[in-house]
């Protein structure tokens, strides 16, 4: 990686020897954007635990990139970083939900953590996604998003993970918050479980794929605390087949209640033999078709904007905050624990932000 673009390739002797040329750190620091003073500390890595969730676990459900080792290792170290600035500040984030286990029933846990976690439900997904956040929040979870620009050249192949013992990260999915809502209540299964994970859900195969008890059990707990009553109606389903169009116009209407996707109700209705295979690859192949041509013609809007020399309109999307994690910044400011500087870096706003979050 460090060799793209170069005609004479830099050879493993040029890095790993005594001395280093400024030029091959810079293009070694390109790719890991630790800076410079990082790789001059003579201090060793410390490899404990407590660390990173990569001396933790050994194997992920997901092979992961450069780049979403990168994204987990930043929230990784900002996980620390707060840890240490709430016991300075003496703000207890204690754990306030008990650890269950695969063998616990996956519906009757999503009922009773709903009773906790479930916020009013808005049709607005943004918003009901932001008031998921604020209900974790509450209970000491601790919630991040992160935003990658639709134009970024490398993605982080992960969609959201869980890192002891209280932070869940979602990646921002601008033109999909349904996939996100699904995501972060996944993760949520994880917390719940306490086994960490970093991973790439695929929704679109899910059904496909041999899954581990734990990642059913999260599957299964997101879409019942998801479902919630609307569970009862689809039991009466008969088989969904051609007769009853599938049920499509209730399972429609269904979705936009829960903000469960159609192919996840579906999903659903074929483990529990309620619709037949060749039935399910038919709804499944339209329902896909449909969000291939959604995506081809956001490309090609912005490939015609592009040739038109338009710039992107407005400012890249802001990560939704905790309220969590604003209420602990403001603590540890006005307990003198950090500086202006560092409350408008936690909390990604410009300095004349500031006033908003700090009365």
């Amino acid at each position: 990686m460090v060799s793209v673009g170069l005609k004479k390739p830099i050879l493993e002797d040029d890095l790993l020897s005594n001395s280093i040329e400024l030029n091959y750190l810079k293009r070694i620091d390109k790719i890991f954007n630790k800076g410079l003073h990082y790789y001059l500390d003579p201090k060793a890595l410390d490899e404990s635990k407590e660390e990173s969730i990569f001396f933790r676990k050994e194997k992920f459900n997901t092979e992961l990139n450069i780049e979403a080792r990168k994204v987990v290792n930043r929230f990784e170290e900002f996980k620390i970083s707060l840890s240490a600035i709430s016991k300075l500040a003496e703000i207890n984030i204690e754990r306030r939900i008990p650890i269950f286990s695969v063998n616990d029933n996956a519906k009757e846990i999503a009922a009773e953590v709903r009773k906790v976690l479930y916020p009013i439900f808005s049709s607005e997904k943004k918003e009901f996604l932001r008031s998921l956040i604020t209900k974790f929040a509450e209970t000491n979870i601790l919630v991040f998003e992160f935003v990658e620009t639709w134009n970024k050249k490398d993605n982080a192949n992960v969609d959201g993970f869980f890192l002891e013992p209280f932070v869940i990260v979602l990646k921002r999915l601008q033109h999909s918050f349904r996939r996100e809502i699904f995501t972060l209540v996944h993760e949520l299964g994880h917390y719940l479980l306490n086994e960490e994970e970093v991973e790439k859900l695929e929704y679109e195969s899910i059904w496909k794929v041999k899954l581990s008890k734990v990642e059913r059990w999260c599957n299964d707990f997101a879409y019942y605390f998801l479902i919630g009553s609307y569970d009862s109606i689809i039991n009466k389903f008969d088989v969904a087949n051609s007769d009853n169009d599938y049920y499509h116009e209730r399972i429609k209407e269904i979705s936009l209640r829960t903000h469960l996707s159609e192919l996840a109700i579906y999903t659903r209705l074929l483990y529990q033999g309620k619709i037949s295979l060749t039935n399910y690859e038919k709804v499944r192949s339209h329902i896909l078709i449909n969000i291939q041509k959604f995506k081809e013609q956001l490309k090609l809007q912005r490939e015609q904007e592009k040739a038109q020399g338009k710039k992107q309109k407005g400012s890249a999307p802001k990560p939704i905050n905790s309220p969590l994690l604003v209420s602990t910044i403001q603590t540890a400011f006005y307990e003198g624990i950090i500086s202006e500087y560092e409350v408008c870096k936690h909390l990604n706003i410009k300095p004349d932000k500031f006033s908003k979050y700090i009365p």
